[in-house]
């Protein structure tokens, strides 16, 4: 790995590194927050999932999630959202391609030779975070929009991995929106058997949870039609998983509505890998 850059916070220490990534067939980029107590102790790893069009930069900078890390001794990981780089397929539009990833393995071209965004976060950068800083296996995940989608899909096919789930305004039910359809469709193929393990609420109803889940929701969302909270809502019903799905009056989808409830998710991971705080 290469150290990009590497700055006090909160007492901690947040860095950047980039490495090849064999999943990826290119250069990757990634962040991590290790707060203070990794210094004398492993700590559980809280990972976040960034949306469309985001780096892993957006919510190191933007979500305020380190300092109540930081509180809490949760080391915290921020992925890119794709694979980047020169030989890298892209599109025109800004929810397909680089910045689009959408934590797929991509089957069809020319998106297959890289876009391996599933593989990537949950066995290659999940093995390197393990093998190369002070974390425990107690790690638990979270993200917004495109990485609310991947938070919940990841977590519900990764249980060993995953012990805890939550996210922002997730990408629901991906196969019966246009924030999903397409996407699947250029990445995995017209054959929509295939899209069955990306969507968050086919996946709960046929794999079932072994914990709560957390679901934050602006009520004023512009992209509300898009995410379908509802169906996440009603499969957990179906199969009796329980979900705390809150709606907040006046929120958008922003990481203002991210910020305002980083606190609370940082929080309910930590008593789920942690214990409750004394």
């Amino acid at each position: 790995m290469e150290l990009i850059e590497n700055t006090t916070c909160f007492g901690g220490k947040n860095a950047v590194y980039r490495h090849r990534s064999d999943a990826c067939g290119c250069d990757m980029t990634f962040g991590i927050y290790l707060p203070p107590q990794a210094e004398t102790t492993s700590v559980p790893v809280l990972w976040y999932l960034s949306g469309l069009t985001c780096t892993h930069e957006n919510a190191m900078s933007k979500a305020g999630l380190q300092q109540y890390a930081a509180k809490r001794g949760l080391a915290l990981v921020f992925p890119d959202t794709s694979p980047r780089g020169e030989d890298v397929a892209d599109d025109e539009a800004y929810d397909l391609g680089q910045g689009a990833g959408f934590y797929v393995n991509a089957t069809q071209r020319p998106w297959a030779p890289h876009f391996r965004m599933y593989d990537y976060v949950t066995r290659e950068l999940y093995a390197l975070v393990c093998g190369a800083f002070p974390v425990t296996e107690k790690q638990g995940i979270t993200g917004h929009s495109m990485g609310g989608h991947g938070a919940l899909t990841l977590a519900i096919q990764n249980p060993e991995q995953f012990r805890s789930v939550s996210a922002f305004a997730p990408i629901t039910n991906p196969t019966k929106s246009d924030w999903g359809r397409k996407q699947l469709a250029a990445y995995i193929g017209t054959d929509e058997t295939m899209w069955r393990d990306y969507d968050a609420s086919r996946l709960l109803r046929s794999k079932g949870w072994q914990q709560d889940i957390l679901v934050d929701q602006g009520g004023e969302d512009q992209f509300l039609d898009l995410l379908r909270p509802q169906e996440l809502v009603e499969a957990a019903k179906d199969v009796s998983v329980p979900l705390s799905y809150r709606a907040h009056s006046g929120y958008n989808h922003s990481y203002y509505f991210v910020a305002s409830f980083a606190e609370e998710h940082v929080n309910w991971h930590a008593d789920r890998l942690r214990g409750p705080a004394a």
